[in-house]
């Protein structure tokens, strides 16, 4: 295996690399050095602005009027303010800040500068245009513009590093090859009479002792939950915005200085204590709120992302392409609605919670064998359409079998209403109660439970996708016919995919079912208003990285909660949506949170790592 180095943009030429390596010039042609100094600084001074008044006036939301404590959007700045700093002084060598920067501190400084100009830049322009113009910005909105443009000119300034291509490629042209001979005849001849070594490679990280390595996994978990906290809780337009960007950039910027793949290897060394942090984290969410408003939202995210992951078990690892899953998870509603005690339901059946659950998962499981049986042998877009064509005609079903088109079971397009409120063990989930000295609504006791529910999901895939039927998953994926060669039954193992998301799926809709109150046929349509649905499941599972675990977890929390909070824009809400998915898939096409695998797909010039990581991490 070859290993790669990094290399200016610019292929390096005598001039170039005779020059000091302070004196290079970046992006847009000022000194290194220079510009290194103009984001440290612009970031320092962005910090100070943020304890300045912005506007004279509280009308607009946030109060931005009150010098030295920040309010607001300069929360958000200031976060942008310290990132750009700290990543500054980080790529100066200063000592105690190089944990900071295991991967590129230029690249972190250039991204923590843009996220940070973009939210001030956002808030000046909102500012002027809700109050009147930039009469009504007081010195600290004019500081604030200057220092993060400032340091956005001088993050610019910075070299761009790439990795240098292959020694050998069979793909160039004779001159491209002529080009790189030169590049390495003159990289040979400078260390050779220049005397100048090769840059020594970056020292590997101290592993941490076990302890410590379990605290950096509490603190991350801490942070997640005080950012989706602070996201889901934010109580104007312009706040949830500025959230947007600046998590965003933040993300990016960690992750440019490699922070988020040294805390991924300690979680991966780690994945029990971490799922165990993590399903705390998300219990702990409800008692940090002192109304259910919030917890709503949660709630219905849970279910978006439970079904959204068994989707996964189908697409991320088996590689089917199913446009119609959101049918399972009615199926499962409708069967946990029809058992459940229902005033509106012809069955006149109430059974407990874990009897009706039972059923809406085995009964979807069925559904998922029946329909996969006879479609499963058809591969790719015909797939694809078959599976459309499935959640159309369940639909189509459902609304016809109100006693006139059809049977009365479903009620048509009335749906099944007036679904009673789980009572478990006398504990009634449709009542408040005080648990822990905190009150817990009715949405935040289906959250828990829900969260019981996800727990139960991940659990299941994590364990099948490590197992030998996962394997045979992957290997249909990458490519069937190969796995067939191999003694793989392609079609047994497509077909327990198949059954098994769709029993993850039922099972989720058991509790939708009663967290609704009604479950209508237009609730299940391939591309609902409203997700969950078949579009914005495969959405979640593409945006947040197939194949893993907590990917399709994070999609499908940002593509319930994105919508929710861009309500304002009206009729420009899914086209501003649409917009975001494009850039998104265009910078980071394998997802938010890849697996290792499927990162080396859409980044060939990254060394693909002794061992790959597992589906599931």
């Amino acid at each position: 295996m070859t290993t790669q180095t990094t290399a200016s943009e610019t292929p390096e030429t005598p001039e170039t690399a005779s020059a000091p390596a302070a004196a290079r010039t970046g992006l847009i042609g000022l000194p290194t050095a220079f510009g290194r100094a103009l984001a440290t600084g612009g970031g320092a001074l962005t910090i100070v602005s943020t304890f300045l008044a912005w506007t004279w006036t509280a009308d607009f939301p946030g109060d931005l009027t009150v010098y030295g404590y920040p309010g607001g959007l300069q929360v958000l700045v200031l976060i942008g303010g310290v990132l750009t700093t700290l990543f500054g002084l980080a790529s100066y060598g200063v000592k105690g800040l190089g944990w900071l920067t295991p991967g590129s501190a230029d690249s972190a400084v250039k991204t923590a500068a843009l996220g940070t100009f973009a939210t001030a830049w956002y808030t000046v322009i909102a500012i002027s245009a809700k109050l009147g113009g930039v009469v009504n910005l007081e010195p600290g909105g004019y500081v604030v513009a200057v220092a993060t443009l400032a340091a956005l000119v001088g993050a610019l300034a910075l070299p761009f590093e790439r990795p240098a291509p292959d020694p050998i490629d069979p793909d160039d042209s004779s001159w491209e090859k002529f080009r790189h001979a030169r590049r390495q005849d003159w990289s040979t001849f400078k260390a050779a009479f220049a005397a100048e070594a090769p840059a020594p490679a970056p020292a590997p990280a101290r592993k941490l002792p076990a302890y410590a390595e379990i605290l950096v996994i509490v603190a991350a978990m801490a942070l997640g939950l005080l950012v989706f906290t602070y996201g889901i809780g934010t109580e104007y337009d312009e706040l949830f915005i500025g959230f947007l960007i600046t998590a965003g950039f933040g993300f990016g910027a960690l992750a440019k200085a490699g922070l988020v793949a040294r805390v991924s290897a300690i979680t991966a060394r780690h994945r029990n204590i971490t799922m165990t942090g993590a399903f705390l984290a998300a219990a702990a969410f409800p008692f940090t709120q002192s109304d259910d408003q919030y917890a709503t939202i949660g709630v219905y995210i849970l279910i978006f992302a439970t079904v959204a992951l068994g989707l996964n078990i189908v697409v991320g690892l088996a590689g089917l392409l199913d446009l119609g899953y959101v049918a399972f998870l009615g199926v499962g509603a409708y069967t946990a609605a029809l058992v459940s005690g229902s005033s509106s339901s012809p069955l006149h059946v109430n059974m407990p919670f874990w009897a009706s659950a039972l059923c809406g998962a085995a009964v979807a499981m069925v559904f998922g064998v029946l329909i996969g049986a006879p479609t499963l042998r058809l591969r790719g877009d015909y797939l694809a359409i078959v599976t459309l064509g499935f959640g159309e005609i369940f639909r189509i079903t459902v609304l016809n079998m109100d006693g006139t088109s059809g049977p009365d079971v479903t009620n048509g397009s009335n749906g099944i209403s007036s679904i009673p409120n789980l009572n478990i063990l006398g504990f009634d989930f449709g009542q408040e109660h005080q648990l822990f000295g905190a009150t817990v609504g009715r949405f935040a006791n289906y959250f828990l439970l829900m969260l019981l529910i996800t727990l139960i999901v991940v659990v299941v895939f994590r364990r099948s996708s490590d197992s030998r039927i996962g394997r045979a998953w992957i290997a249909i994926r990458e490519d069937e016919t190969a796995a067939l060669a191999m003694g793989i039954n392609g079609f047994r193992v497509k077909l327990i995919a198949f059954a098994l998301g769709a029993c993850m799926a039922g099972l989720a809709g058991s509790v939708q079912a009663h967290v609704t109150y009604t479950v209508t046929p237009e609730q299940y349509q391939f591309a609902h208003v409203v997700p969950p649905n078949s579009a914005f499941l495969l959405a979640a599972v593409v945006l947040g990285g197939m194949g893993t675990i907590s990917g399709p977890l994070v999609g499908a929390s940002l593509l319930y909660l994105i919508p929710a909070k861009l309500q304002f824009l009206g009729d420009y809400q899914l086209f501003a949506f649409g917009v975001a998915l494009v850039l998104l898939m265009r910078f980071r096409p394998e997802g938010l949170i890849p697996n290792r695998r499927r990162q080396l797909e859409f980044h060939e010039e990254t060394e693909a790592p002794a061992v790959l990581s597992k589906a599931g991490a």
